[in-house]
């Protein structure tokens, strides 16, 4: 297949329904930022609410912003934000907290649903954090057990016997970009009696998401990667209609009463989403998100998805024309169906390699032991940032410059 040249890239950047919105993002006109299902780009919405709320709301009205700023149902109006991108009727979605500690709620919730299953299933590819929290959720349980797909198992459907109570799952593995088929896996979850519990953390804001029509129990997400909520951002957890009158979290703190502010003795998780809630939220982390979500209002998520392929797909054949022979190996899905918005390479010396394309202004990221891997956020990303990024890996791999003894040195986030 022929490639396209420099006239023909910048051609389809022209043509791009979503190029007006690079502008609402703080980039450096120096650098291919490729590392956005990482950490996310500040937008400018984002920055000026954070400012707004510091210095007029916790600044000026103090304590009173509570009721007249709207902090008080700030991680319900995000959550139903986010609902909507994610095929979430208002009500489901709820932002609190980290996607370690909702990960806990949530297959703690999912366990209680089925009383007398004692094995939960997950991935062994899976992020580290799943099956960390995983392993303290059956470690509380009598009886409990934890069983990893690739381990245990072949697949996941292989394994659904009577003894699953959940399954915990990736939408799009972290490192390959792997795209599971959200509503087959669910349907056959159910099937066997169990319960689904997705991680949406490497989807949500990077390609259209139906958790309601594909029937998920929960789900959960952080909103610093493809929705730019800012380091360390508060994540969110999905609950399903149908589940949240019988639905039990474990942490059931002040935030997720009934009537919090009744303060009684006795704890009685209140009736809907906010159940899902624990302590007090950090209103300025979450102040910051209510910036960065304004900027999907109107955004066809089947445009952004079809963006998103086109670069990843473009960014595949570039890199495989130009580094033939250089030492990589695709390890992402080659089938658009199959792939998120990432694209993963391995490399036997992947880390100095990496750190040879930041020196150049191609900011990517590595995941050991050997993967340089690459995410696509379609709102901000152009094409000729993938013709860049594919010219530069080109000249560190064929000029070898990560052989510089200054790219060998671990730092401790990689």
């Amino acid at each position: 297949m022929t490639l396209p040249d420099r006239a023909a890239i910048e051609a389809m950047d022209a043509q791009d329904p979503l190029r007006h919105l690079r502008d609402a993002f703080i980039l450096s006109p120096d650098e291919v930022y490729l590392d956005g299902n990482s950490l996310g780009v500040p937008t400018r919405a984002a920055q000026e609410e954070l400012l707004r709320a510091a210095r007029d709301e916790w600044g000026g009205e103090l304590i009173r912003s509570w009721n007249s700023a709207g902090w008080f149902d700030l991680p319900i109006e995000l959550g139903d934000r986010i609902g909507g991108l994610i095929g979430a009727a208002p009500g489901q979605v709820v932002v609190a907290d980290t996607t370690s500690v909702n990960i806990y709620k949530a297959l703690h919730a999912a366990m209680g649903l089925r009383p007398g299953r004692k094995t939960v299933v997950a991935e062994s590819g899976s992020f580290p954090t799943d099956l960390y929290i995983a392993e303290g959720v059956v470690s509380t349980l009598p009886g409990a057990r934890l069983q990893l797909e690739g381990v245990d198992g072949a697949t996941i459907e292989d394994m659904l016997d009577a003894d699953v109570a959940a399954v915990l799952v990736n939408h799009v593995n972290y490192k390959t970009g792997e795209l599971r088929d959200m509503a087959a896996l669910t349907a056959r979850i159910h099937a066997a009696g169990a319960v689904a519990v997705w991680d949406l953390c490497h989807s949500a804001g990077a390609l259209p998401v139906e958790l309601d029509a594909a029937g998920a129990d929960f789900a959960v997400g952080c909103t610093y990667k493809y929705l730019n909520g800012g380091p360390g951002s508060p994540a969110f957890v999905y609950a399903a209609h149908r589940h949240q009158g019988q639905a039990r979290q474990p942490l059931s703190g002040w935030w997720g009463h009934a009537r919090p502010f009744a303060f009684e003795t006795g704890y009685e998780g209140d009736p809907g989403i906010r159940r899902f809630q624990c302590g007090t939220q950090p209103i300025l982390s979450m102040r910051a998100l209510k910036g960065a979500l304004s900027i999907w209002d109107g955004v066809d998520m089947a445009v952004l998805r079809a963006k998103s392929l086109a670069l990843t797909g473009l960014f595949i054949r570039l890199v495989e024309a130009r580094c033939a022979g250089l030492g990589l190996e695709l390890e992402s899905p080659r089938d658009d169906a199959q792939r998120g918005s990432q694209v993963a390479f391995r490399h036997d010396h992947a880390w100095p390699v990496m750190q040879a394309l930041i020196a150049r202004g191609v900011i990517g990221d590595f995941r050991a032991p050997s993967t340089l891997r690459f995410g696509f956020a379609p709102l901000y990303l152009r094409h000729v940032d993938v013709l860049r990024a594919a010219e530069t890996l080109e000249e560190v791999l064929k000029g070898e410059s990560w052989t510089d003894p200054r790219f060998a040195a671990r730092a401790a986030v990689t």
